[in-house]
């Protein structure tokens, strides 16, 4: 982050975004663009093909007339992966605002230094939002099996009747109405306690702090709910016969994780980079027993969810995780297992120390393979029920770049529109002399 540059008044810090970030940026997007069509070059001429041809077929013949309404699988892969993207990235970009919330209700005060960097992380949730909609109207007979046609109704070919028991939920509008819901409410909330937050800045006092405690403990409240609803709608449903009641947890645990994550991340690159002159090493002490401690939580449900189901053995429930531990000639088993490790294994032995919290090279690493392993995390929650044995990672691996380039771009717009410190924030001098 050298491209950023620096400039003092009085107390407030303002983050300029040079050029040379800029462009930084954009040949993110410009390598997942390159990715992207390398991807699709390697799925129309059928290099690699050979390799799982077998497995193709398993999946072919499983799900036969399941996807007769569906795309070919180029078309349907790059559908998938707008989704598997743009939800991760939707997802962190909410934990901002949860973040602060949070924090207001707690009336903590360490986190000050860094509720400029969860403010702007909640610069992706509208334009998120806009992309759910649009990937979901154009693609959704690709990504969700309950969307066929004649699924719901006796006498159709398509006919399922488990699906058809789940269609006072599982029906277009009701669905659409939801999302728009979730989506307003997230929206909403980040703006509100974005605005307060400016407001304090300009007038001082303590009357927008107040203010901001009571959107919060509203949007906690609703967010609670609407977090574990969208996890139903936006993941869950996509293998429709099953359901775990554990599962809005489990997605939860991840994007928040992942939230906690970015934001060390950001503030450790702005420290390095000259701002943020009173962040300290208690500072990131604390957002890496955060990392640590949601690494754990996100374990022990992940345990939790596996752990009984494996031991009931009921073949409805087994099937999600026989699809991912040796389904379709294996491809999602050492993804499987490589989600356990980069998300608890290599967390859980590179913090255990107080001492590796408070080093920033350490909490550098963690927090990039947090967000590398949570990403894999939401991949291998919908591909095996959506692409079956026709996964890949170029082209996956380039749209989510492009995501991210772009994420980059709305998040340090966003950072630089305002202070990076809450300057008038009534708890900003314990903020500063924070000491663990």
């Amino acid at each position: 982050m050298a491209t950023l540059t620096h400039h003092e008044s009085a107390t407030a810090e303002q983050l300029v975004v040079t050029d040379g970030a800029r462009k930084t940026f954009i040949a993110i997007i410009v390598t997942g663009v390159v990715l992207l069509i390398i991807g699709i070059l390697a799925q129309v001429m059928g290099w690699g093909a050979a390799e799982h041809s077998e497995a193709a077929g398993h999946a072919a013949a499983a799900h036969g007339a399941a996807h007769e309404e569906g795309s070919s699988v180029l078309v349907k892969r790059v559908l998938v992966s707008l989704w598997h993207s743009n939800l991760f990235f939707l997802g962190v970009s909410t934990v901002g605002t949860v973040f602060m919330a949070i924090n207001y209700v707690a009336y903590a005060g360490w986190s000050v230094m860094v509720k400029r960097i969860s403010e702007a992380l909640s610069a992706w949730v509208i334009p998120g939002g806009v992309i759910m909609l649009i990937v979901f109207l154009v693609g959704r007979h690709d990504i969700f099996h309950w969307t066929h046609e004649g699924i719901m109704d006796k006498g159709s070919p398509n006919y399922d009747a488990i699906i058809a028991g789940k269609s006072g939920f599982l029906n277009l509008p009701f669905y659409l109405i939801r999302t728009i819901i979730y989506i307003g409410i997230w929206a909403y909330f980040s703006w509100k306690l974005r605005q307060l937050s400016l407001q304090e800045d300009l007038n001082g006092g303590t009357v927008w702090f107040h203010k901001s405690i009571n959107a919060s403990a509203l949007f906690l409240v609703l967010y609670a709910v609407t977090s574990s609803m969208s996890a139903w709608d936006w993941v869950m449903s996509v293998d429709t016969h099953w359901f775990s009641t554990m599962f809005g947890w489990y997605v939860f645990a991840s994007w928040w994780v992942s939230g906690i994550a970015a934001i060390a991340l950001t503030a450790i690159f702005l420290k390095q980079a000259g701002y943020l002159r009173a962040l300290n090493a208690s500072h990131i002490h604390d957002l890496g027993k955060l990392m640590f401690g949601f690494s754990i939580f996100w374990t022990y449900v992940w345990f939790s969810q596996f752990m009984l189901i494996w031991y009931a053995n009921l073949p409805e429930e087994a099937v999600y995780f026989n699809q991912r531990l040796g389904g379709f000639e294996g491809r999602y088993t050492f993804l499987f297992f490589f989600n356990i490790a980069i998300n608890f294994v290599f967390p859980f032995l590179g913090l255990m120390t107080r001492d590796a919290k408070r080093q920033m090279i350490i909490m550098k690493i963690v927090a990039i393979a947090i967000l590398c392993g949570h990403w894999s995390d939401f991949y291998l929650m919908l591909m095996p029920g959506t692409l079956r044995g026709d996964n890949g990672f170029l082209i996956e691996i380039g749209i989510a770049a492009i995501f991210l380039g772009a994420f980059l771009i709305l998040f340090t717009r966003r950072l630089a529109s305002a202070s990076l410190v809450p300057v008038n924030h009534p708890f900003l001098d314990e903020s500063i002399h924070h000491t663990t």
